[in-house]
């Protein structure tokens, strides 16, 4: 934060961000797929070796490839990030997740499955996702008490991308336009790909998946408070809660 000559203190965008997520146990073979995909564990802070590096086959590597999600972890955005208004603090936040935990439902999923959505490429949930769109939904409106607004560097940032007259209210009112209605559950892999790299890419991650996660997850159990410190961070696993 900054201060202004009358002493009214602004959020800037060196302020710490915050995000809600889903992200399975450090120990798990999913968040090691995950992490190892995109070449960083945000549990541990750490750049790890990838798993995959088919760069002969692609137009680019597969570093670069994964540059987007591994600045955010790998995770399944259910708060998108946020910074913290005056007046409260990350020991509120976490408190606070901590309390909505235990008056939520874990989760039931048939699974998850590697898809490409539009041009990136995301682990997403098979089987009925109502419940699942249901708790996000939630997250988003009850958690909004600790977002501070939007930047103007933020609202032009993300009015870059062409955005229906429903997800700029969105925007506006929650500070990201994918809520509600416009949500879809997912656990980015890949930054965007050229159409020609994406099958390949889909191809290699289907494979490795199977090899690496071979018992399919069936529940979405625990909130995860992650936290970028400053704009060239990545962002780190501060904390989690399980629902229950």
């Amino acid at each position: 934060m900054v201060e202004r000559p009358r002493g009214i203190l602004i959020m800037t965008d060196e302020s710490p961000r915050y995000a809600l997520y889903f992200a399975p146990d450090p120990s798990s073979p999913l968040w090691r797929f995950g992490s190892s995909v995109i070449g960083y564990d945000a549990a541990s802070g750490e750049l790890v070796e990838p798993l995959l590096q088919p760069d002969t086959m692609l137009s680019r590597s597969w570093s670069d490839l994964t540059e987007e999600p591994r600045r955010y972890g790998f995770h399944a955005t259910l708060k998108a990030p946020f910074r913290l208004p005056e007046g409260t603090d990350e020991a509120k936040l976490i408190a606070a997740m901590h309390r909505f935990a235990t008056d939520a439902q874990s989760v039931p999923i048939a699974g998850l499955s590697a898809t490409a959505i539009g041009p990136f490429i995301a682990l997403t949930p098979m089987g009925d996702e109502t419940a699942l769109n249901t708790l996000a939904s939630r997250i988003v409106k009850e958690f909004d008490i600790f977002r501070a607004p939007l930047s103007d560097a933020d609202i032009a940032r993300r009015l870059k991308s062409p955005l229906t007259p429903r997800q700029h209210e969105y925007l506006m009112q929650f500070g990201y336009p994918h809520v509600h209605e416009e949500f879809r559950f997912h656990m980015t892999l890949t930054g965007p790909l050229h159409e020609d790299d994406r099958e390949v890419a889909l191809a290699h991650l289907k494979a490795a998946f199977a090899r690496e996660v071979p018992e399919p997850m069936t529940t979405i159990d625990r909130i995860c408070l992650f936290r970028q410190a400053h704009a060239a961070d990545k962002f780190k696993r501060v904390d989690c809660a399980p629902l229950r």
